[in-house]
């Protein structure tokens, strides 16, 4: 589409994000007209971006493969088509709803970004009701002076104002919150929260509030006094909580960047790790249960923490102390 001076003059003067991006779309591409022939001039490449559902596919994963070992140094071995499946094709599903008249896609997705129809570059989004988060970011070694760390902000800026989302995040720790896994909304991970998590494998607050569950475990004796409706819905939500036990997180997952576990183990000592519980600091190792939780389970208090240590690395946590709300 051909601008009018109107609006060349307005640009002249003006930033206007969306336009920028999407500017150098294929279908957004200026096509000057041939003298000799009289017919518009074909780009010499074309440029898309789509937004696709976080599924697997060979194409994808040739790509992480790529940036893995050209941008972190990982060797075969440390590189598979499970750990990418793990890291970046597990998401929260998709959906979408209605907004101020704004169809808004909810759940985790690719932003892919193909050259005459080679995928070179893909971002990882979780899509969330008030919010764009911006997860991971791969791209092919050919393209890495490009600033695709550049561009696809600006893209996922452009996404959110476009979807009618209130927020963007820019990574994957939203610290001290948590998702929710049944309506993609943020919790605080509090007091109250760490002792669901210590009581079960599975938690959604959403589920827990409707439920009037109480931040501990339920007793067998309590379940007889539920009405029966509630006493299955209880029985759902517990058998949630055994299909997602098995859930390995981001260590199992190969999440470039993070402190191995053993690493971890071996450098920092969780149990004396600084914690705020409102006007009070105490340790980590303080708090009911931690002695029981397992490190290596990613929906304990004492995995949760882990990976949050093991994203920061040992000077920065030395130097923190984690505070709950």
């Amino acid at each position: 589409m051909v601008a009018s001076s109107r609006e060349k003059k307005w640009r002249k003067n003006h930033f206007d994000l969306q336009s920028a991006v999407h500017g150098t779309e294929s279908l957004s591409v200026k096509r000057p007209i041939d003298p000799q022939t009289k017919e518009r001039i074909a780009p010499a490449h074309a440029f898309e971006v789509k937004l696709e559902p976080d599924a697997y596919n060979e194409e994808k994963y040739r790509l992480f493969e790529n940036y893995q070992s050209h941008v972190h140094k990982e060797g075969p071995g440390e590189i598979s088509r499970h750990g990418f499946r793990r890291f970046l094709c597990s998401g929260m599903g998709q959906s979408s709803r209605l907004r101020n008249g704004i169809e808004q896609k909810l759940g985790s997705y690719h932003q892919c970004y193909r050259l005459d129809g080679r995928l070179v570059a893909m971002g990882v989004l979780d899509l969330l009701p008030d919010a764009v988060s911006s997860v991971y970011l791969i791209y092919h070694e050919d393209v890495e002076d490009w600033s695709f760390g550049k561009l696809s902000a600006l893209r996922e800026i452009s996404l959110a104002i476009e979807g009618g989302y209130q927020y963007y995040y820019m990574g994957t720790f939203l610290h001290p919150l948590l998702s929710d896994p049944e309506t993609y909304t943020w919790d605080p991970l509090n007091a109250d929260y760490l002792s669901r998590l210590s009581a079960r494998k599975y938690v959604s607050m959403s589920l827990e509030r409707h439920l009037h569950l109480p931040p501990r475990a339920i007793t067998e004796q309590e379940k007889l006094d539920f009405p029966k409706e509630r006493l299955a819905q209880l029985q759902a939500y517990q058998r949630e909580g055994s299909s997602t036990a098995t859930h390995n997180g981001a260590f199992s997952a190969g999440m470039p960047g993070l402190v191995p576990l053993d690493d971890l183990t071996n450098t920092i000592d969780l149990d004396i790790w600084p914690v705020k519980l409102g006007n009070m600091i105490a340790e980590l190792g303080d708090l009911k249960g931690w002695s029981s939780c397992d490190i290596g389970d990613p929906s304990s208090v004492k995995g949760i923490v882990a990976e949050l240590a093991a994203a920061l690395g040992p000077e920065l946590v030395r130097q923190l102390v984690v505070e709950l709300g």
